[in-house]
């Protein structure tokens, strides 16, 4: 495959949501020809007043399009967007590209590059991480599963969205790199929650308490982005947590799969139920402290 570029890649874009959008948006920046979807049209209209067009289909995307990329929510979207009625599969072109962003099974993932690969159309899956942040500072981590050639020609379009772009091998091992990124989240997100716990109840300014520990062994990126975020009650989403809860399914059913015992991953899973059941699936991760506090009977105030 030929590297893509400005004025002669045409780039297609299914799915305009919190972070599809600005991942979008960067590529249009870059002078990429984009033409988008989204089952809502109002979240694609900042894209469109920035140059996009509007395709009243995902086949239609396809059909004006080189390269497609889909950013949708669930295994069951992305089937919909790519095989179902007016999807995907119905308007591309042999020698096009299907790009998934989303996270999601590795078995679609093989099934869509077999599918595809029947057509002559290319497939990669390459889910990312770094949240709405990250999306927004094109700074994201991309994970690659797919074909070497394929997966080099698109590094251009990659560039623009992310800084770590990895290629882990052939379809599916995008998908398999991020189910070990949301098992290293689903923990840590639990310890980030206990910190501050603790740390409110032993009376001290939570503010030092994250500059300390953020910066030591014990730092990481959901200490540094999302401990802020929880001193300040801001459970806006960066990432849904009923989006993590089918990545956490997702992860615990591979394991099953492989037979493999992840005993911390279905702590995670099942705490984050119970934010799901206090209304809060549509909250970012970090409402997983409203769980916590529910369950020591303590209410943080806003700092």
């Amino acid at each position: 495959m030929e590297p893509v570029a400005p004025g002669k890649t045409r780039v297609g874009w299914i799915g305009t949501g919190v972070m599809g959008a600005a991942m979008a948006g960067h590529i249009r920046e870059a002078g990429y020809e984009l033409t988008v979807y989204n089952r809502t049209r109002a979240k694609a209209e900042p894209l469109l007043a920035r140059g996009a067009v509007w395709a009243p289909t995902p086949r239609e995307v396809a059909r004006r399009s080189d390269v497609i990329f889909t950013m949708v929510g669930f295994p069951a979207d992305l089937r919909q967007v790519v095989l179902e009625t007016d999807g995907v599969i119905h308007g591309v072109t042999a020698g096009s590209v299907l790009v998934d962003m989303g996270t999601g099974e590795p078995a679609l993932a093989r099934e869509l590059y077999e599918t595809l690969q029947a057509r002559g159309v290319a497939s990669v899956d390459a889910p990312v991480s770094g949240g709405d942040i990250g999306a927004r500072n094109a700074s994201l981590s991309i994970m690659i599963g797919g074909d070497a050639e394929v997966v080099a020609g698109l590094m251009p379009l990659f560039q623009c969205m992310g800084k770590l772009i990895i290629h882990h091998g052939p379809a599916g091992a995008g998908q398999h790199a991020k189910m070990c990124n949301q098992v290293l989240i689903a923990s840590s997100m639990i310890s980030v929650c206990e910190c501050l716990l603790y740390g409110y109840k032993a009376g001290l300014d939570l503010r030092k308490v994250i500059e300390s520990v953020g910066s030591g062994a014990a730092g990481s990126w959901a200490i540094n982005n999302l401990g802020p975020r929880i001193l300040k009650r801001d459970f806006d989403p960066g990432f849904f947590v009923e989006h993590f809860l089918k990545d956490m399914g997702i992860a615990l059913a591979e394991a099953g799969r492989m037979g493999i015992a992840l005993p911390g991953l279905a702590l995670a899973h099942q705490l984050y139920q119970s934010v799901k059941a206090l209304g809060h699936g549509r909250s970012g991760t970090q409402a997983l402290m409203l769980a916590l506090e529910r369950m020591s009977n303590v209410e943080m105030p806003a700092v």
